[in-house]
């Protein structure tokens, strides 16, 4: 399957497909450079068979994990690149999770103020969230994602393969995002969801109905400025519980924290046993004071404190409310 998103860079291709990756010569340019970064966590397969064939490959493996999004790796990046004399007309590849297609795609971005850039996510958790949508971002100064651009990649090439290797808990993490969507969008992706017992048979008709809904959203709103927000759902508490404990919780773990204070009883009634189901947390023990000091550094935290926070009252909808951040932290304390 493919889909074609529209962006204000231009149209780009999202091919879903089982075995992808077998076809990436025809998916990606094989002229001139091409720099591939992936990470110690992802088969190594992967990027050779992206390497194949090309006039010029380097790849570059990092550590796994989000303490790799820093700005050392991305001097580490872009000096290869400088070394190697990439142009204009070259192109970087992100093979891995979230991590690597928010820094690669970051790289792209300012390497002679931008250069193409095409993701392979090889992740649940990216394939249906990160993958598409232009945000690009590394984390500074104890922040997630507070220096980053957007940035449209040229291509998506989802092989659904890969997720045969990923480990249980990473794969549930991914699921939470889909989550996320099924709330605020699609009852019937939810019980889709729900249905864990058939999740092999359903997965790519999970990931596909998760990127339309994204595909929707992204086109409307390119930059965030109005319905992109929704995206944020679970992410205003989830960010900080992430960047709080510091890589002990994966990225997915802690927007399915961070979904339970802005839902309805109703909402949570069915949220919390699904989000168990998958082995998903539903509390955590990070301080309100903690939680209140990152917000605040927060992106989404607008002048005075206030926050375009997300809500769903039912599920398959939702809706946007202005909070104080004392209104952020007594959801997080008044959490079942």
């Amino acid at each position: 399957m493919i889909l074609h998103v529209n962006s204000p860079a231009g149209e780009y291709p999202v091919t879903i497909e089982n075995g992808a990756l077998n076809r990436a010569e025809k998916l990606i340019p094989t002229e001139g450079k091409t720099l591939i970064v992936t990470d110690d966590g992802v088969p190594k397969e992967y990027a050779e068979k992206i390497a194949k064939n090309r006039q010029f490959s380097l790849t570059i493996r990092l550590p796994h994990g989000e303490k790799t999004k820093n700005a050392d790796s991305l001097k580490l990046i872009l000096t290869r690149m400088v070394e190697s004399s990439f142009t204009r007309k070259d192109r970087v590849v992100a093979v891995g999770g979230g991590v690597m297609g928010d820094l690669a795609g970051f790289a792209a971005s300012v390497y002679m103020r931008g250069i193409d850039f095409y993701n392979v996510p090889t992740t649940f958790l990216s394939m249906v969230d990160s993958s598409i949508g232009g945000k690009t971002a590394i984390d500074f100064c104890g922040v997630k994602n507070v220096v980053g651009a957007f940035w449209q990649p040229k291509g998506v090439i989802i092989s659904t393969e890969t997720l045969k290797s990923l480990p249980a808990r990473e794969l549930s993490a991914g699921i939470a995002e889909s989550i996320k969507e099924a709330v605020c969008f699609d009852k019937e992706l939810f019980d889709l969801i729900d249905d864990k017992e058939n999740f092999d048979l359903n997965a790519e008709k999970i990931i596909e109905k998760s990127l339309k809904i994204k595909k929707r959203v992204v086109e409307e709103d390119p930059t965030e400025k109005g319905l992109r927000a929704v995206l944020n759902f679970g992410h205003t508490i989830g960010h900080a519980i992430e960047s709080a404990e510091g890589g002990r919780l994966l990225h997915g773990e802690c927007v399915a924290v961070g979904m339970i204070p802005f839902s309805s009883p109703a909402v949570r009634k069915k949220l919390i046993p699904l989000l168990k189901k998958y082995d998903l947390p539903t509390e955590t023990d990070v301080k309100s004071e903690k939680i209140a000091e990152l917000i605040a550094h927060d992106k989404k935290c607008g002048a005075g404190g206030t926050v375009k926070a997300v809500f769903s009252d039912e599920i398959g909808s939702f809706y946007f409310k202005n909070v104080t951040l004392n209104d952020v932290i007594s959801l997080y304390e008044e959490r079942i």
